[in-house]
């Protein structure tokens, strides 16, 4: 397994980093959303994790360019990582196409538990990718 973490802060990512690496799960870096669109572009990964407040392009933004590919990266499992505790940021993130959401500060557990979630849901609709 291979993530792409998309982040504007770098505290947050080598926080993650450290949770993925005590699993052996390898993880790139994006600092911002276009960053991260253009490692879609030219990488592979199984999984997105995805801050929804960057400068620039927001997370929603970049979720809803990475749904409207017309390959398979369309249909990779993208988890919202969030600091935003407002009332309907879980379902603007579902609308966008995100599989699941974590609110930050991010525990291990609960990381682990919606990777799993957001690939066996992939599996289950076809949509995982190979």
């Amino acid at each position: 397994m291979r993530v792409l973490f998309v982040d504007d802060n770098a505290m947050n990512r080598e926080v993650v980093k450290g949770m993925l690496a005590a699993a052996e799960v390898p993880m790139v870096e994006a600092e911002d959303a276009e960053i991260g669109l253009r490692l879609v572009d030219t990488d592979s990964f199984d999984l997105i994790l995805m801050d929804l407040r960057m400068p620039g392009m927001d997370g929603l933004a970049a979720i809803r360019a990475i749904r409207a590919r017309g390959d398979a990266k369309a249909d990779l499992p993208i988890i919202v990582v969030t600091a935003d505790n407002g009332s309907d940021v879980r379902a603007q993130s579902l609308a966008a196409g995100a599989d699941d959401l974590l609110h930050k500060p991010v525990q291990m557990q609960m990381l682990f538990d919606a990777i799993g979630r957001a690939i066996t849901g992939r599996r289950k609709t076809g949509a995982m990718l190979a």
